[in-house]
């Protein structure tokens, strides 16, 4: 199912004009993140929600990745907001980090999701800043208001004649690392320095 999804993804972006924002194709870079900061990252949980194809897809490929990683995998399958509570206490003592897969559902619920994991002692990995501004540990992802600025340039294009189907997907080229200190401070994680200057942005 999910490699049926990721292929019309695929093939959808193949052949339509806008940007991506490689949520999904980035995962392994998230998890060599969340490595850095955890160091006794040997469990990763993933929770997503399974009733989305998004969640489905990107859910398989973070698992790809972490297997690369030598990380066993413990998946967290939420279909609705009730979910999330029990998803996350069923992992307490069973994972060292929690990846958390983007997607309508727990967007709205990021707020309580990320308390939830922060009383789990779940260190978090997230693709968006905002997640990370709500209290959890750290994000890297597409930088979206350089994505909008491309989008309206190709928006543009069309105006003056470009045909859609002539202007092919733009990937992102600036991504941004965002760090919550007081969320490592919580968990007793020690961040590197190294590791904060590369740091697009610390909250505090």
């Amino acid at each position: 199912m999910a490699r049926d999804w990721l292929q019309v993804w695929r093939d959808r972006e193949a052949t339509s004009p806008g940007v991506s924002n490689q949520s999904a194709d980035i995962a392994s870079k998230r998890l060599e993140l969340l490595r850095e900061v955890v160091p006794n990252l040997h469990r990763l949980a993933i929770m997503a929600n399974i009733g989305s194809p998004i969640g489905i897809v990107e859910m398989g490929q973070v698992q790809a990745a972490a297997h690369k990683l030598h990380l066993e995998v413990v998946p967290a399958g939420i279909r609705r907001v009730d979910d999330i509570a029990p998803a996350i206490e069923a992992l307490k003592g069973r994972a060292d980090g929690l990846y958390v897969v983007t997607e309508p559902l727990v967007n709205t619920n990021r707020i309580r999701l990320n308390a939830l994991a922060l009383d789990a002692r779940l260190p978090t990995i997230h693709g968006y800043r905002e997640y990370v501004e709500t209290g959890g540990l750290m994000s890297y992802g597409a930088n979206f208001a350089d994505l909008w600025r491309r989008a309206s340039d190709l928006v543009d294009k069309i105006l003056h004649g470009t045909k859609p189907g002539d202007i092919p997907v733009e990937q992102p080229t600036k991504f941004e690392l965002f760090v919550n200190l007081k969320t490592a401070k919580a968990l007793g994680l020690t961040i590197p320095e190294a590791f904060l200057l590369r740091a697009d942005k610390l909250i505090e």
